[in-house]
């Protein structure tokens, strides 16, 4: 099996297959595509197979053109039929992993892609799980269904996890560039991974078990989520101190060693940081051991949705304005700069709650031309000098590059800066609220 395998895989001739074609799917089909390797990209919506298939993107950091140019090379085919497994060789899941109500891990997704592909799994074929989850979720959730097949992992197919490390907007790291962990569930299982992956990454790296490669992403989210739980309280304790948080993060930044800026702000968004290091909590919860750091921390980031507003209700007030009534204008509902991805954005708990105040909100970002709020649509506002003048407040949620702040500080009322956005301005005049 081995050596079959990675024939296939040394010439190209390996047919590799993507399930999920979203922010994590979609640019691996299309990099395994570009470096002539034959690939299947399923996703189970039909609306979206069929406009890839037209030529359109919807991922950010795939452009129309490249998805144009991998589509009419031949290399890259797109379905929503699982029947085209049955020709791959290589079958990588790259699915949604979402959290409950509950703050549970939603695994209904990563086992409707393994079910969809069991009756498709042959000898001889390469199965890598992308999605990131809980440690255990590879050898103890989807092996015993790829068992119930009769085939032996190790023997007849191989198995391994391999976490997604996709950084949407990033020009400089992208999938081919950023280092590769590998973890199969025998030694076999993670050779062929590796093997693969050193088609088209830079660097791979292997890793003892499936499970040590879940735990390398979930640790690296709450590394995240815990230093920026850390640098949201210390804003919340400058803000009482009345100490400048960014001053004091600049010059803490000029020590050569120890020290790793991280940066407050409205809240986490994303797919990873607000939701990963639940899994690990979850999954701890179940051997009776309380994972209090990363409690601790997604309490203190949840809240600062709130804390936010308490800032521009203060502004309002410092002008005898109420919510009530007041206009507002968000500026950015991206979760982070430059991208038009809006998944877990603070921006949306800050909409409804000053919403729930009775205040007049709209919105303006440059990459998500319609929202839905309280499950109606809302679209981006016109920036010109008399709708900012117009508003009560302006609120800088997500600093895209393409904003002018001058410009937007000297025609608005009031900013609330919850990203340091308006460092190096004149704020003479008291315009401008920093977080």
């Amino acid at each position: 099996m081995l050596e079959t395998l990675k024939d296939k895989i040394d010439h190209r001739n390996a047919r590799v297959a993507i399930i999920g074609l979203g922010y994590v799917g979609f640019p691996v089909a299309v990099a395994f595509s570009e470096n002539q390797f034959p690939v299947t990209g399923l996703d189970v919506s039909t609306s979206k197979v069929k406009h890839l298939n037209a030529g359109r993107s919807d991922v950010a950091d795939i452009k129309d053109e490249r998805l144009h140019a991998a589509l009419s090379s031949g290399f890259l085919s797109i379905t929503s039929q699982y029947e085209a497994l049955a020709e791959s060789d290589v079958i990588i899941i790259c699915v949604p992993t979402p959290l409950s109500k509950t703050k549970d891990p939603d695994m209904t997704f990563i086992v409707a892609a393994v079910e969809g592909l069991k009756p498709h799994l042959r000898k001889d074929q390469l199965v890598i799980l992308e999605s990131t989850t809980y440690p255990g979720t590879t050898d103890e959730l989807i092996l015993p269904i790829l068992h119930d097949t009769g085939l032996v992992v190790g023997q007849d197919f191989s198995l391994a996890f391999s976490p997604e490390r996709i950084d949407p907007g990033n020009k400089e790291y992208t999938f081919e560039t950023i280092p590769k962990i590998v973890g199969g569930i025998t030694p076999l299982c993670t050779e062929l991974a590796v093997h693969l992956y050193q088609q088209i990454v830079t660097r791979v790296i292997p890793v003892s078990t499936t499970r040590t490669a879940e735990m390398v992403k979930i640790l690296e989210n709450t590394f995240r989520s815990v230093n920026i739980g850390l640098v949201n309280e210390i804003a919340l304790i400058c803000d009482k101190l009345e100490i400048n948080v960014w001053e004091t993060i600049e010059a803490a930044s000029s020590k050569p060693f120890g020290f790793l800026p991280f940066f407050p702000g409205p809240g986490l968004g994303g797919h990873c940081i607000p939701i990963d290091p639940h899994y690990l909590s979850w999954k701890l919860k179940t051997l009776d051991y309380p994972a209090r750091f990363i409690s601790l921390a997604s309490e203190i980031n949840a809240n600062m949705p709130y804390y936010v507003v308490s800032k521009i209700l203060d502004t309002l007030n410092q002008d005898q304005k109420s919510a009530n009534g007041s206009r507002i204008l968000i500026l950015g509902v991206a979760y982070k700069p430059d991208i038009n991805d809006e998944r877990e954005s603070p921006a949306f708990d800050v909409i409804e709650l000053l919403e729930n105040k009775m205040a007049t909100v709209d919105y303006h970002d440059p990459f998500i031309p319609e929202i839905t709020i309280s499950n109606k649509q809302v679209s981006s506002i016109t920036l010109t000098d008399e709708a900012l003048a117009a508003y009560d407040c302006v609120t800088i949620i997500t600093d895209h590059s393409t904003y002018d702040i001058a410009y937007i500080v000297n025609h608005s009322q009031r900013v609330v800066d919850t990203r340091n956005a308006t460092k190096g301005l004149d704020n003479s005049h008291g315009k401008i609220i920093k977080l």
